[in-house]
C-alpha cells in the first residue's frame, strides 16, 4: 500500500509542492517532455529565480528531476512519484468513501421513514 511506501515527510513534501498552481503546471509540462528551466521561466510572469525555486521545491518532493544538457538545466517529471501521489489520493478517497457509507448506514437505521411500520 502506498501509505507505507511514503514517510510522513514525503507525503508532506508532495502535498506542499502540489499546493501551488504554478508547480502543478510545471509538473504537467515536464511530464510531456523535458523542459529547460529557462523555457519554464519564459512561460510564467515571474523571475527566473522564482521559477528555479518552484522547480527546487518540486525536486525536493521528487516530483521532478533535473539534469544538465550542455549549459541548460533540464527538468523532467517523475512519473513514478506522480503515480505514488495518485495512489495516496486514491487511498484517502477510499477511506472517506467508507466513512460516508458508514454514516449513511447509521442515518438509515435512525430514519423512521425507512422502517416498515
Amino acid at each position: 500500500m502506498v501509505v507505507s511506501e511514503l514517510s510522513d515527510q514525503d507525503v508532506n513534501r508532495i502535498f506542499r509542492a502540489l499546493a501551488d498552481a504554478t508547480r502543478r503546471d510545471i509538473v504537467r509540462r515536464t511530464l510531456v517532455a523535458d523542459v529547460s528551466v529557462s523555457q519554464l521561466a519564459d512561460s510564467y510572469a515571474m523571475s527566473f529565480a522564482a521559477v528555479q525555486k518552484h522547480v527546487a521545491l518540486l525536486e525536493e518532493a521528487s516530483l521532478v528531476t533535473k539534469s544538465s544538457r550542455g549549459r541548460e538545466r533540464m527538468v523532467r517529471g517523475n512519473l513514478a512519484r506522480i503515480r505514488q501521489a495518485q495512489r495516496l489520493l486514491d487511498h484517502f478517497e477510499e477511506v472517506w468513501r467508507s466513512r460516508i457509507d458508514r454514516l449513511d448506514a447509521l442515518l438509515a437505521e435512525d430514519d423512521p421513514a425507512s422502517s416498515d411500520t
